[in-house]
């Protein structure tokens, strides 16, 4: 049930301390009396004390006039007892008795008029504070309805949320919002409370529907039993809120709809991103099945082709003419290229997909000895050479993928090394990790484009080839925990680091 303070009505201003007109018609009327008093003191003797009565008016003045209208009268009222005394005393004389009695009648009429000023002030004062508590818990009220709608909620959430919400502020029997389609209330819906189906499906009588008039963001049926509204959609049809029975009045509830408005907009546009994010992750589902089934069918015509040149180059078909050779031996370089395409296309959706297996333990220096051995022939046929610096040391992970990263380097290293240089690769305890070095003497990455080195399909200079190599070293290197980084040092050499931790002993 919605708070008290929340059903009250609003003060007038002038209880909440608004300035009231100068002389308003409690002041006049004050006036009125002061002078009906006064001239019935001048035509009495001064023994009635009739001067007292103007404590009266004075406070009726100060209850309901401004305070500079009543200190006006107060005025009034202290000359009215001075002239009925000058009148008196030149008519019947004055005695001390009288005197007393004049000076007790003006001070009565000061008091009254000081107590009464005093206690007006305090009751404003005190209803600036209830109007100040009663906008307080107002604000309370819809900070809560704000935060029951406020996250990343799409539309059939937001209405279930902001159905209830609405109805702990307005204190309703029940609270119904539903989108409103050809006159009948569909999805998303709620009602609060349930259960029951509500108005859902059903034709909507034609006062709820549209809105009388001249008349403003709420408005009321069934004698105002029913309040409605609607918050608006863009591109969809309304939502109509339909409020039945509510304690707190119509001005709490549109200002409620106000609030929701820019948060449905807001759930609108969730919603929007949503369906975009599904469908991108339907198309990149699709795209990573293309690139396995591609992956994996190119495979077996690949080797088979190989198997075939291999044979041909041993003799299985007779001696060959040495051009012919030449062409199988290139034929056999391209198949392995292709192969190591697919190899690296079947990486690229395994790390795009998210799938990870169970991490072992590994080896490093194996690894890159047996990529330096399997490297080895390429750098001889180059004039490179290989120098290895190897420590001992294991790491957590896939062995098959970290041999495919260090493959990368070293690959990358002989292919842009120029004839006669020297290849350094340097695995080294560094640390809490292991740390492989690739160094070579090449041309190095062009200027401006370090930022995008280990991108994917960015070609050219170190790192060239498919584009793919240096974008898999490195989504190799985070999914183990570690990093790969590029350096020029100042002997014009290329350094690529893979970094690593160690395994936990």
């Amino acid at each position: 049930m919605t708070d008290p303070a929340l059903s009250k009505p609003s003060l007038p201003d002038s209880a909440l301390g608004a300035p009231p007109p100068a002389w308003s018609k409690r002041s006049w009327l004050s006036l009125v009396l002061i002078a009906l008093i006064t001239l019935a003191d001048t035509l009495t003797p001064s023994s009635l004390v009739v001067g007292t009565l103007l404590c009266a008016p004075v406070a009726l003045s100060a209850l309901g006039g401004s305070r500079a209208a009543t200190l006006h009268l107060l005025a009034v009222a202290v000359g009215g007892n001075l002239l009925a005394a000058a009148v008196n005393a030149l008519r019947d004389g004055l005695s001390p008795e009288d005197l007393g009695n004049r000076v007790v009648s003006i001070l009565a009429a000061l008091l009254v008029g000081g107590l009464t000023l005093r206690a007006r002030e305090a009751s404003l004062r005190a209803a600036r504070l209830e109007e100040e508590g009663r906008r307080l818990e107002r604000e309370r009220a819809l900070r809560r309805l704000v935060e029951a709608v406020s996250g990343p909620y799409g539309q059939e959430a937001f209405v279930a949320r902001a159905a209830q919400a609405l109805r702990e502020l307005t204190g309703a029997q029940s609270v119904e919002l539903g989108r409103v389609d050809r006159a009948v209330l569909r999805p998303p819906h709620a009602l609060v409370p349930g259960p029951g189906s509500g108005r859902l499906g059903s034709r909507l009588p034609l006062e709820f529907l549209a809105r009388p008039p001249g008349s403003a963001l709420v408005w009321g049926v069934d004698g105002a039993h029913t309040l409605l509204s609607r918050l608006t959609r863009p591109h969809e049809q309304d939502l109509l809120l339909i409020v039945t029975g509510a304690s707190a009045p119509p001005d709490v509830l549109a200002e409620a709809v106000q609030t929701l408005q820019p948060l449905l907009d807001r759930t609108a546009l969730l919603d929007d991103l949503q369906d975009r994010q599904a469908q991108l992750q339907a198309r990149g589902e699709v795209l990573q099945d293309l690139i396995y089934a591609f992956s994996h069918d190119l495979r077996t015509p690949l080797m088979a082709n190989a198997v075939n040149m291999r044979a041909a180059l041993k003799g299985a078909y007779g001696p060959l003419p040495e051009d012919y050779r030449a062409t199988l031996h290139n034929g056999l370089e391209a198949n392995a290229a292709l192969l190591a395409l697919a190899d690296q296309l079947l990486l690229v959706a395994k790390y795009e997909s998210g799938n990870a297996d169970e991490p072992r333990s590994v080896a490093l220096r194996d690894v890159v000895l047996g990529v330096a051995e399997q490297v080895q022939p390429r750098a001889q046929a180059r004039g490179v050479t290989l120098e290895t610096t190897l420590e001992g040391v294991r790491v957590r992970g896939q062995p098959h993928d970290l041999r495919r990263a260090v493959q990368n380097l070293l690959d990358n290293a002989v292919r842009f090394a120029p004839p006669g240089s020297t290849v350094q690769v340097k695995l080294r305890r560094d640390g809490e990790e292991a740390a492989l070095s690739v160094m070579d003497d090449g041309p190095g990455v062009p200027a401006g484009r370090e930022a995008t080195l280990f991108q994917r399909f960015r070609a050219g200079g170190a790192g060239g080839g498919t584009g793919l190599g240096l974008y898999l070293t490195r989504r190799i290197a985070e999914a183990h925990g570690g990093h790969v980084t590029y350096t020029r040092t100042a002997r014009a050499q290329s350094v690529f680091t893979l970094t690593l931790p160690l395994e936990d002993l």
